[in-house]
């Protein structure tokens, strides 16, 4: 197989086929690796076969990948010679299917919470069975409003009914050091929710595809299209846990202040620092990168992410379905070693004219609650139009990061023709369509919302159409709808310290 693809290549030249001069094919059993080392080597030495753009045939069939697919630098194209990288029907990229889990008590649904001891960082339960208390690799999945943690079990301590429970660390420590969210108890609504459960001890492979390139040297003008993505797993929680800050982000260090408040926020009570999660295919560092008309499905954390250095590319016709975390993320979220709660103004150029279109999601965040559809932080001129969203545990569409009604570089942000359905499954505090932070002329208009779910364990009853978050300012929303109950009036948005420049244009029956 090691002279395959050069073979192909050379008789693309000789035969008869409808291949081009710049195909190079991809037959099953064959090497995306060795494909893409072909093309490489045409652009090093300026093969005239480049002339046109070069294009990766991928027959149908199924690859294995045991490590990802690399697209650096040297992979780039211009707008007159591309590098496509496409599928046929049936072509499948694979890794290993996600982690299987088996949740044990209670069988189904979730339980209430007794007590949470932030300072002997245990949590009080109903005494389980005793089968499942002799498991040895529980973990806890905790209900915290707009978040989850899952905390590897240390130790029950039976008391009669009741059974203290130890985590181990890192997250036993960044779960009740850090106030934001924990759960609630004796709160709004009652106590927050656990449940217990085993997971498969094995790790897997998490990522398919890397586009990679550097603030100097982007990778540029590469298509992936008709690829089915399949088949990842999420390794993280198995060894550190999962105590999240917000939207699937997994705090790796976090304390509260002894003395509230910071020269850029008065009130603030914590410190936090983030890492990225996973993903499937990953961008960084490029321009003029386009996803089309491929299918991400059975994908363990996020299915594609458009993270730094980011401009002038696209996502359109694809379809999304069982995605561990969240379908589509988009520009950076101050990960560390930033700390994520400061005001910063050179991120939002890190990911500019990034167009989110006619994509289909369903079923997405069902490993992490917390995650969401469509998730954007610091960005400016993105679009998130027209795509359909149906089933998700927290919100739809976010955009914003910061917490901040300081001028980031946020701006014209455009969310426009969405349809939302069976959002908020599981958390609260949350929108169909989430914002925060000042993003100047930006849009929501034209979305279609479906009432949202009754979220069962939630602990309060803020749930919205739209929810504008923490300052979001410089918004004009207007001709958004609420299927079956007409246009979405002032009083069904949801506001926590908006900024002046919001403008909500409802027009008269």
């Amino acid at each position: 197989m090691k002279h395959h693809l050069r073979l192909l290549a050379l008789l693309t030249l000789l035969l008869p086929m409808k291949a081009l001069a710049g195909d190079i094919i991809v037959t099953s059993g064959g090497n995306l690796h060795e494909a893409l080392r072909q093309a490489r080597e045409w652009r090093r030495t300026g093969d005239s076969r480049c002339q046109g753009g070069i294009h990766i045939i991928v027959k149908a069939g199924r690859y294995y990948m045991e490590e990802p697919l690399f697209i650096r630098p040297e992979d780039s194209g211009s707008e007159d010679s591309p590098t496509i990288i496409s599928g046929e029907k049936g072509t499948v990229i694979c890794g290993d299917a996600p982690q299987r889990h088996t949740q044990l008590y209670p069988k189904e649904g979730m339980e209430r919470i007794i007590g949470f001891d932030k300072e002997k960082r245990t949590i009080t339960i109903p005494t389980p069975p005793q089968d499942v208390l002799r498991e040895p690799h529980l973990e806890m999945v905790v209900h915290q409003r707009w978040a989850i943690a899952i905390l590897r079990v240390k130790e029950l301590k039976v008391y009669g009914k009741q059974t203290v429970v130890t985590f181990m660390e890192p997250e036993s420590r960044l779960e009740f050091e850090h106030p934001w969210p924990q759960p609630v108890i004796d709160g709004e609504k009652g106590n927050s929710s656990f449940l217990l459960r085993t997971t498969e001890q094995r790790d897997g492979i998490e990522q398919l595809i890397v586009i990679q390139g550097t603030p100097e040297h982007p990778v540029s003008h590469v298509t992936l299209e008709g690829l089915k993505l399949e088949n990842t797993c999420w390794n993280r929680p198995l060894h550190k846990g999962h105590v999240t800050l917000q939207g699937g982000f997994p705090i790796i260090d976090a304390y509260k202040l002894e003395k509230e408040g910071l020269p850029w926020a008065a009130t603030l009570e914590n410190q936090a620092w983030v890492e990225r999660p996973v993903a499937a295919v990953s961008i960084s560092w490029a321009n003029h990168i386009n996803v089309e008309r491929c299918t991400f499905a059975q994908l363990a954390a996020t299915a594609l992410d458009f993270s730094i250095g980011i401009s002038d590319c696209k996502v359109s016709a694809c379809h999304f379905s069982n995605i561990g975390g969240t379908a589509i993320l988009a520009g950076s979220f101050a990960e560390s070693p930033r700390e994520v709660h400061r005001p910063y103004t050179n991120l939002a150029p890190l990911c500019r004219n990034l167009s989110i279109n006619h994509n289909s999601i369903i079923n997405a965040t069902t490993e992490d609650w917390g995650a969401v559809a469509i998730g954007c932080g610091y960005v400016s001129h993105t679009d998130i139009t027209h795509n359909a969203i149906d089933s998700v545990n927290y919100s739809g569409i976010c955009v914003g990061w910061g917490w901040t009604p300081e001028d980031t570089g946020m701006s014209h942000n455009r969310i426009t023709h969405n349809i939302i359905n069976h959002y908020a499954m599981q958390l609260y505090d949350t929108g169909a369509i989430y914002t925060l932070s000042n993003q100047p002329q930006s849009v929501i208009e034209k979305n279609a919302v479906y009432p949202h779910e009754p979220a069962p364990y939630a602990t309060n009853d803020r749930c919205f159409p739209i929810y504008l978050d923490a300052a979001t300012d410089g918004y004009t929303i207007s001709d958004n709808n609420i299927i079956g109950k007409g246009l979405v009036t002032k009083d069904q948005i949801g506001f926590n310290n908006p900024g002046p420049a919001i403008r909500i244009n409802v027009p008269k029956p």
